[in-house]
């Protein structure tokens, strides 16, 4: 696991845009294509900006890049709080991809209509169809991830059902944070990417940086999810201090998320 501490936020947005651009590339000059797992958040819309806007994105060739997501809110088709949404306005939709290799999580005007449990399983069945004859899931070269200030990554909220879910894709109702219905991939899943990316700005993340980046985070949990930095270390696993790459889990941070300390 490394950790990359940058002075400001627009430092961190420039360097993980360039180094995504950077893993595209390469994972495409070793094997033909590549994959992308995206997340939702500010932070994630400004580096999708700058890949965008990089001079060599090019270097990169769209028409061979899978893109998945890691979590998505049920809400409508074209919602402005869907992941989705955001990730088109900012990057997906100034590139030349491959309409069938974009693979959105459903909505709740789609096939399923207002059941997150099928557009889950039909999430699933879409991974498990794109998977090589190695593996029950394609092969994830890159997956992006907020960290919330609770610890919570994709749509794991510590303490909720999900995080003990071994499915790979999982509906989640009651999450404490809005909309109340989502879908995730879980954590077994999140495990099976090659580069696991965690990224996180400001100081509201610096209470479940500091848990997640020391042993503390396998055992505690937010005692007030409405107070960052408030923990308590009795039950559950804090989600961003147990997910793992296969190759390599990368820390991304700004100077504010850097939890106090020697």
């Amino acid at each position: 696991m490394s950790r990359s501490v940058f002075r400001d936020r627009d430092e961190l947005v420039r360097v993980v845009a360039a180094r995504l651009v950077e893993a595209l590339a390469g994972a495409q000059a070793a094997r033909g294509s590549a994959s992308v797992v995206l997340t939702g958040g500010r932070v994630a819309a400004d580096v999708y900006r700058t890949v965008r806007d990089r001079a060599d994105r090019d270097s990169v060739d769209w028409s061979r890049v899978d893109v998945w997501w890691g979590d998505e809110r049920f809400l409508p088709a074209g919602h402005p709080d869907r992941n989705e949404t955001q990730a088109r306005a900012a990057l997906l939709d100034a590139l030349p991809l491959d309409p069938a290799r974009v693979h959105p999580m459903p909505a709740d005007d789609g096939p399923d209509g207002a059941d997150p449990q099928a557009a889950a399983q039909r999430y699933a069945q879409a991974l498990v169809g794109a998977a090589g004859p190695d593996g029950d899931l394609p092969r994830f070269d890159v997956l992006l991830l907020g960290v919330g200030e609770d610890g919570h990554v994709a749509s794991v909220f510590p303490g909720h059902p999900v995080t003990g879910a071994t499915e790979p894709v999982a509906a989640v109702r009651d999450s404490p944070k809005p909309p109340p219905v989502r879908i995730t991939l879980t954590l077994p899943a999140i495990g099976t990417a090659g580069e696991v990316w965690l990224v996180a700005a400001g100081a509201d993340k610096a209470g479940a940086v500091r848990l997640a980046l020391t042993e503390a985070g396998t055992d505690a949990i937010p005692a007030d999810a409405a107070a960052p930095g408030a923990w308590t270390g009795t039950a559950g696993a804090l989600p961003a201090a147990v997910v793992r790459g296969v190759a390599h889990t990368r820390w991304f941070l700004d100077r504010e998320a850097v939890p106090p300390g020697p």
